[in-house]
């Protein structure tokens, strides 16, 4: 149904999208609410549960899917047409006067590995002579941990990170800043309902566990990571900084953006086999100092997320309520889907060019990347994700 909140259906934040977010006004404490148009409904005030007073989406989230469908339709029922107006209008505040603040803190963070043409890009610029994809990769989604402390909310400026850096050529490691610092444009995966030590969720529990999603800034240091990388992978490459947005959109809302999913060879295992419809047909927009320089579809995808959170319990391992865990990079086939500048310039041979003359190879200090995305809501139109934005700032 549409919203009776005039604009806000074309806005990308309808009725059929309603993402949770925590916002604060001068002098009251953080709180959560729900995105409408260009309002925030203040759901502490609106429906007075305990866990909306909270500064994060963490006590909600942990109540479990029945509690989150519940107050998405009473929420829903309140914006939508032959709604009482009167009573809701005094609790929507103009999203130009709230703080919008990190939505959850984030309890563990995983980065997978899930574009096959990011993979396949990677191996050709990086191991030119090696066989290409690993032997594992089309056998499971290979990740690594991150860092849940520099998971960051979108608008905070992420400091060129300091590593050790051997140049081609160099008998020994130097230390000093980064100069191929990159950006990688993905989705990520919050985690709502937690499970005990030892309980894999198998594939067909995923939409139970799974509270919504976010777009995340994958930021790395590529000159980092290749001295670093051998042989456990990347580590300080990637967790200096993780971007997400504000909003997350739960999973609910993105039931018209839902397909089967890239096909997959050879079969993966049978705890791995998709029992559900996870592949999301959603478009990312990479914005370079405001330019247009990318559009990754993550409909591209080879594994999808409810495989993901089968891989990452398989082994018993525990989720908790804020865990966070990101596709990767997200890449297309074409050129211009390519979700990195390291791709996109093809490891430097081919520099992006932008309209002001200037070149990049990788992120010049100053420069501030914004990631966005869409998806079809299930009333027609598109949903937004909003937008994750950084900038970079110099080492002192």
């Amino acid at each position: 149904m549409a919203s009776w909140l005039p604009g806000a259906d074309e806005s990308g934040f309808g009725a059929d999208n309603l993402p949770y977010g925590i916002f604060s006004r001068p002098g009251d404490a953080p709180r959560v609410g729900v995105r409408i148009g260009d309002f925030v409904l203040d759901l502490a005030a609106a429906l007075g549960d305990p866990e909306f007073f909270a500064s994060s989406l963490i006590p909600f989230m942990a109540r479990g899917s029945t509690a989150w469908r519940a107050t998405r339709a009473k929420v829903g029922g309140m914006l939508t047409a032959g709604a009482p107006q009167a009573t809701v209008r005094p609790h929507l505040l103009p999203l130009d006067s709230v703080t919008l603040w990190a939505p959850f803190e984030v309890a563990d963070y995983i980065d997978f590995s899930c574009s096959l043409e990011h993979a396949t890009n990677l191996g050709q610029i990086l191991r030119p002579d090696s066989a290409g994809l690993p032997a594992n990769w089309r056998h499971l989604p290979v990740a690594h941990h991150g860092r849940s402390g520099t998971v960051v909310a979108s608008g905070t400026e992420v400091t060129r990170p300091y590593g050790q850096l051997r140049a081609p050529g160099e008998t020994y490691p130097r230390f000093g800043p980064s100069t191929s610092l990159d950006l990688g444009a993905a989705l990520g995966f919050v985690v709502g309902a937690p499970t005990p030590l030892g309980r894999p969720v198998p594939v067909s529990e995923f939409a139970e566990h799974v509270f919504g999603v976010v777009l995340v800034n994958d930021w790395r240091a590529h000159d980092v990571q290749a001295w670093e990388s051998g042989p456990l992978g990347p580590f300080l490459a990637t967790s200096f900084a993780t971007s997400i947005s504000p909003w997350v959109v739960p999973l609910d809302a993105l039931g018209a953006a839902r397909f089967a999913g890239r096909q997959q060879a050879p079969l993966p295992m049978p705890h791995l086999r998709r029992v559900a419809d996870w592949g999301l047909d959603i478009a990312l927009e990479v914005r370079l100092n405001g330019e247009v320089v990318s559009r990754p579809p993550y409909a591209a995808v080879y594994w999808t997320p409810d495989q993901m959170l089968a891989h990452l319990t398989s082994n018993g391992a525990a989720l908790r309520s804020g865990d966070l865990y990101a596709s990767g990079t997200v890449s297309g086939a074409r050129p211009d889907q390519r979700g990195s500048l390291l791709e996109l310039s093809w490891g430097g041979a081919e520099p992006v060019g932008l309209t002001d003359g200037s070149t990049r190879s990788f992120l010049a200090d100053g420069d501030t990347v914004t990631l966005s995305g869409w998806a079809r809501g299930m009333a027609g139109g598109a949903i937004s994700l909003g937008e994750v934005v950084g900038t970079v700032r110099a080492v002192a």
